[in-house]
Formats: structure tokens, C-alpha cells, sequence
């Protein structure tokens, strides 16, 4: 029995969650929006039905403790490796199981630092002053149909604040999981990182198999402020019944530093370009990213980052993969302003391609506006070699294993990027593709 998406639900979810007077009014214009808005004239074609899906559902209270966490949805957090690495490698983490929050938990000694870690849900009841400054400042509900989507029926997420001349010594994680067939998932991340300050943040996103379509609208503000530095680390890997439709941007102030590591290996459709807007002068925005296409999928992603602030610069490294018939694109922007003076960007765009029915295209938009800045764009297509292969086999390696090594390879650059965990889970992935 799927939900119909009205006004009644919108005011139904609002109310279950207490929120304020001003949140059900802003869920409720942006469901209007959703409800004028046509789809994203560019990427891959979206063949939703609205009308068929579940668009919450909630299947317990968030809890510190794993005990008291739904024996079959520990079981799952615990195959997936999550409560393993909460215990060797993180200070704090927030997991995700389909609309809510389930388990939260963040060491005491940051606490005491005055870092702020919850839910998004739980910071709007616990900092409605903090949350009200950031929330849809980054990322307008009114962009294109899914932020206005996802305005209307967001729910779970991490909301995070680190204070001035803070650096936390491990990472931070939040981990999202879809169980049910049919299911949206509309989480809201917020992350403050002030002056002085840093945070390397990772997130991993599943899902189960299912003859029908999910969908993923997720939406991320990051405000990055004067000479602070954020990693956000992603291995997405969803099912292939998952539409990725994803909103990520982050906006940065005087010397401070953005990096994307961006991971999308699952979903059937994704659309996903993590930006950075170099608002400060000699602020700097990094990308790196894989996306590893294999039949039925078309994963269209890269990034963009837009130059404000003079003497700013930003490099964009996007690695493409695209086997069995699968689609693997780049899409892309850069604009220097006017001014944006003594700037400059590199974008480098590789992608191989592992047999002949698979494709990947790239669609650059690269644009200069003052004339003391530089943007250099590179971009390569090429074929796995046969004259590699013969060797690999002569050495003993079967076609799988000779293809394996290839690709490990040409993603080197990007595993070295990752937190351990994760490229121990990105290798994981990869043999079994």
C-alpha cells in the first residue's frame, strides 16, 4: 500500500516528529514546488512513478545503545561492517534505516569540546536557532524538483557543528540503509565546520534488491569557514532499483579547504555533482571521484566549483568505468567570476571502457570571466588494452583476475584518498562486480 503524497501526509509526518509551526509550513511549500516543478531537462531519462512509493516509514527510536536496537536491524548494520568500525576507527556515528535515525552515538570527551553531533531531526528540537541560520541557505528548496522534494519530506540525517580550533583526531560516519521495497529516503545533512577547525567526515549508503524502484533524494549543506579544512568521504552503493538523485554543495570561506571523495559503484540511475563555492579568498575545493558502471546502471556524476574569492583554486580528478553494456558519464562545471582574480582549476577526466556495448560521454562546462586566471581541462576514453591482457594471462591470470588488477590500478589515485575502512570495503566491492 504505497502513501499518496498530499498536503494531509506532509502535516501527518510534521506532526509525529513535534515539530515547529514554521518547519510544516516549509515542508508544505516545497511540496507545492515538487508539485509545479517539470524534471532535470539534462542527464539520464527518470522514469518515476510518484504514485508508488512509500515515502516514510519509521522503524524504531534513535538510541546510544545497540541492545536496544531491533535485533534484525542490528544484525544488518553488524554484516554490513558498521558496528566493527564504530568500535576501531570513529568518534562518533549516526545510522540511518529508511526514514529515521536508529542508532547515535559520539564520544563524551567531544561532547565536552562543545562538538555538536545529532540527527538533523534532533538538532531542530535541541539548536533551533543554530538549525534555523543553515537550514535551505545552501541548497534552495525551490532548485529543481528533488530539493523541493526533499524540503517537503526530509527526515534523518546528521547535523553536525565543530567549534573554532577544534580537529577531531577520527572521522565522523553516518551510514544510510533501505530495507523495504518501493521506499524514499530524504535525509538532511548540515555540517558547520568554523574557523581553524577540521573534519573528515564518511558515509556509506545500501540498499536491498527489489523488483521495483527506490528513491534517494538526499540533500547536504557544508559551510566550510575561515582557513578550516573538510573531507567528506562517500562509497555509495546502493542497489540497482535506486534512483541517486543527490544535492550536495558547500560553500567556503578565506583559506579554507573543501574535498569531495566521491564512491558511486551501485544505484541504477544516480545524477550527483558535490560542488564548492569558493567564496573566500584563497579558499581551495578538491574532487575526486569514481564511478563504476556495470549493466542496467547509468551513473552520471562529477562536479562543479564555482570561483568567488580571489586567488582561489580547485581541482576536479573524475575516474569513469563502464563494463556490461553499463553508462558511465561525466558531467561537469567551473566558472572563475569576474572576480575571482589569480585563479585557476584543473579537471582531469579519465574513463576505460571494458568491452563494446558500454559508453561514457563527458560534458564539460568550463568558463573564465577575468583574464589573470587559469583553467585547464584534460580528458581521455580508452579501451582495455588486448596486448595488456595477453601478458597478464601469460603470467597465469585469469580474464577476471587480469581485468580486476587493471581496474585496481587506474582507481589507485582514488583508494589512496579514502579512510582505510573504506578502501578495504571499495576493494570488497569491486571483486564482486
Amino acid at each position: 500500500m504505497y502513501q499518496e503524497l498530499n498536503e494531509e501526509m506532509i502535516k501527518e509526518i510534521s506532526s509525529k516528529k513535534g515539530e515547529p509551526a514554521w518547519m510544516c509550513e516549509f515542508r508544505l511549500k516545497s511540496l507545492r514546488k515538487f508539485q509545479e516543478l517539470d524534471m532535470p531537462k539534462f542527464g539520464p531519462k527518470l522514469d518515476i512513478d510518484f504514485s508508488s512509493i512509500n515515502y516514510y516509514k519509521k522503524a524504531g527510536d534513535s538510541t546510544s545503545n545497540w541492545d536496544k536496537v531491533n535485533c534484525a536491524i542490528k544484525n544488518t548494520f553488524d554484516k554490513l561492517g558498521v558496528i566493527e568500525a564504530e568500535r576501531k576507527y570513529l568518534d562518533g556515528v549516526t545510522n540511518q534505516y529508511e526514514s529515521e535515525v536508529i542508532y547515535h552515538k559520539l564520544d563524551s570527551e567531544l561532547e565536552d569540546k562543545g562538538i555538536i553531533f545529532l540527527s538533523t531531526d534532533d538538532a531542530l528540537k535541541k539548536y533551533p536557532d543554530l538549525f534555523f541560520k543553515y537550514f535551505n541557505s545552501l541548497v534552495r528548496f525551490d532548485e529543481n524538483k528533488f530539493t523541493a522534494l526533499n524540503g517537503a519530506l526530509w527526515s534523518g540525517g546528521s547535523f553536525i557543528y565543530i567549534p573554532p580550533h577544534t580537529k577531531l583526531d577520527r572521522p565522523l560516519q553516518s551510514y544510510f540503509r533501505i530495507d523495504s521495497m518501493a521506499l524514499g529516503q530524504f535525509e538532511r545533512t548540515i555540517i558547520i565546520v568554523d574557523d581553524d577547525s577540521e573534519l573528515s567526515y564518511i558515509e556509506g549508503c545500501t540498499a536491498m534488491s527489489y523488483s521495483v524502484n527506490s528513491l534517494h533524494a538526499g540533500v547536504v549543506e557544508i559551510f566550510v569557514g575561515k582557513r578550516a579544512h573538510v573531507r567528506y568521504s562517500t562509497i555509495q552503493n546502493w542497489s540497482r532499483d535506486v534512483y541517486n538523485l543527490v544535492t550536495k554543495r558547500a560553500t567556503v570561506d578565506e583559506g579554507g579547504l573543501m574535498e569531495w571523495v566521491d564512491g558511486n559503484i551501485g544505484s541504477g540511475v544516480t545524477m550527483k555533482y558535490p560542488s564548492c563555492i569558493l567564496k573566500g579568498n584563497n579558499s581551495r575545493g578538491n574532487s575526486i571521484s569514481i564511478a563504476y558502471a556495470r549493466n542496467g546502471q547509468v551513473l552520471d556524476a562529477g562536479a562543479k566549483m564555482i570561483h568567488i574569492g580571489k586567488n582561489t583554486k580547485s581541482k576536479i580528478i573524475s575516474k569513469s568505468i563502464a563494463s556490461n553494456g553499463g553508462i558511465a558519464n561525466y558531467r561537469g562545471e567551473v566558472k572563475i567570476s569576474k572576480s575571482a582574480s589569480n585563479s585557476n582549476s584543473f579537471v582531469k577526466c579519465d574513463t576505460i571502457i571494458l568491452d563494446d556495448e558500454s559508453k561514457s560521454d563527458t560534458y564539460p562546462l568550463n568558463i573564465v570571466s577575468n583574464p589573470t586566471s587559469t583553467l585547464e581541462h584534460e580528458a581521455s576514453v580508452s579501451k582495455i588494452s588486448e596486448e595488456k591482457m595477453f601478458y597478464l594471462m601469460s603470467k597465469g591470470l585469469t580474464l577476471e583476475e587480469a581485468k580486476e588488477l587493471l581496474v585496481a590500478g587506474f582507481i589507485a589515485d582514488f583508494k589512496k584518498e579514502l579512510p582505510m575502512e573504506y578502501a578495504v570495503e571499495l576493494n570488497r566491492l569491486l571483486k564482486e562486480i
